[in-house]
């Protein structure tokens, strides 16, 4: 099962390895993005920066596979896009939590808005982040688990995205 599932496109980094997993207690990260998962230097890199804990670097397909063919365990899994995120959530696997952690405005990317001092959001992911709160009953933003949660809902209706 899928404990927590975090969109952060930093991917593995000290809050996450840290504060994250320490909080959340699952057995296995998993960061799935096709494109990652199609980078030998990130699938090397990644697992490093994960201070011990066992890593999968996976496509959106191999993550649905892995979660489904090993219901015992526990996941982390981090997306790197809200897209990736509404696809695991769209397949109808158990998630018990969402969160947005950092979504910094992509190369080339110019039709974005800093909803938070983390978050840059376009119309286009506005719409998915949108479409997860819609599937989760909402959806929140948190940099670190004792931060207290932002509703990213709201956040996108005062930046009107």
């Amino acid at each position: 099962m899928i404990k927590h599932l975090r969109i952060d496109n930093r991917l593995i980094h000290g809050q996450v390895a840290v504060m994250w997993r320490s909080r959340i207690g699952a057995e296995r990260i998993i960061v799935t993005n096709d494109k990652v998962a199609a980078d030998p230097i990130q699938k090397m890199a990644l697992p490093m920066a994960a201070r011990g804990t066992p890593v999968s670097v996976l496509t959106i397909k191999e993550t649905l596979e892995y979660v489904n063919a090993h219901p015992e365990e526990t996941f982390f899994v981090i997306c790197k896009f809200p897209s990736d995120a509404l696809e695991i959530l769209g397949s109808g696997v158990e998630v018990e939590q969402v969160n947005v952690g950092n979504a910094a405005p992509q190369v080339g990317q110019n039709d974005y808005k800093m909803i938070l001092k983390n978050v840059a959001c376009t119309p286009e992911e506005g719409k998915m982040y949108r479409e997860i709160a819609k599937i989760r009953g909402g959806l929140t933003c948190q940099i670190v688990p004792t931060d207290e949660p932002i509703d990213i809902i709201k956040l996108l209706d005062e930046n009107g995205l």
